[in-house]
């Protein structure tokens, strides 16, 4: 399957909004994307849902400090990416779900941002993936889904934004849905941000210290990426789904 070709001839900067469950998926899931994105001259936002205070290995750290370490890596991963504006919900690892109130939280940042793009996670359990349905992922995906559509472009959903902190409503016109698997659409070639995705991975000490292998895990997802691509040898990719949310 050929790659969609229509959403790399973007001439002007966009605003690229990313919105995840935890610390470290967009830099597993996106990182070659978004050291691609920045270094074309886009604005890279993230906004990350969970502080993961329920991940690492190291059981004689709090999760209070874990929270706090994750969102310090998470920040000095996203310094090596180019990125340098972070959005904290701070809801609780592991116990996300789509509700009223996640998805006001959701709308606020889109609305603060005012981005193009939103990339997120699947809303839908692939079944072939552990991984990829963590069930913080989908109900990540599915609440971004909900605060793109109705609520962020609706000016009477959650009323208290406009009123009380005067976000205006916002229209995001494609959301990217991260795909790990077959069936992507469209596919950003990452071969040459690949040692930049792999330097802000191990950013995330308290997540990767003890993967032995972790730059060749993650050239093997690319190439696997790239083959379904058809980029061609030698070649990496991540892929999405693209959704016109216009």
């Amino acid at each position: 399957m050929q790659p969609d070709q229509t959403h790399s001839e973007v001439t002007e900067p966009l605003t690229i909004l990313m919105m995840v469950a935890h610390p470290d998926d967009i830099d597993f899931g996106n990182g070659g994307s978004v050291a691609t994105w920045t270094g074309e001259g886009h604005r890279v936002a993230y906004c990350l849902i969970t502080d993961g205070d329920a991940g690492g290995f190291d059981e004689e750290v709090t999760r209070t400090d874990m929270a706090t370490l994750r969102r310090d890596e998470q920040r000095a991963a996203g310094a090596i990416l180019g990125v340098d504006e972070f959005h904290f919900l701070g809801w609780p690892d592991g116990r996300l779900y789509v509700t009223h109130e996640l998805r006001r939280d959701l709308a606020r940042v889109i609305r603060q941002v005012r981005p193009d793009r939103v990339v997120t996670q699947s809303p839908t359990r692939n079944l072939r993936s552990m991984y990829g349905s963590h069930p913080d992922h989908t109900a990540a995906g599915e609440a971004v889904m909900c605060a793109v559509y109705p609520d962020a472009r609706n000016p009477f959903a959650h009323p208290e934004l406009l009123a009380d902190e005067g976000l205006t409503a916002h229209t995001v016109a494609e959301v990217w849905i991260s795909h790990m698997g077959d069936g992507a659409d469209h596919y950003v070639d990452t071969t040459e941000a690949y040692e930049r995705k792999v330097e802000a991975l191990r950013a995330h000490k308290s997540q990767t210290a003890h993967m032995d292998d972790l730059a060749g895990r993650m050239w093997a997802w690319g190439r696997s990426q790239a083959k379904a691509a058809e980029f061609g040898p030698e070649r990496l990719a991540e892929g999405y789904i693209v959704l016109d949310t216009r």
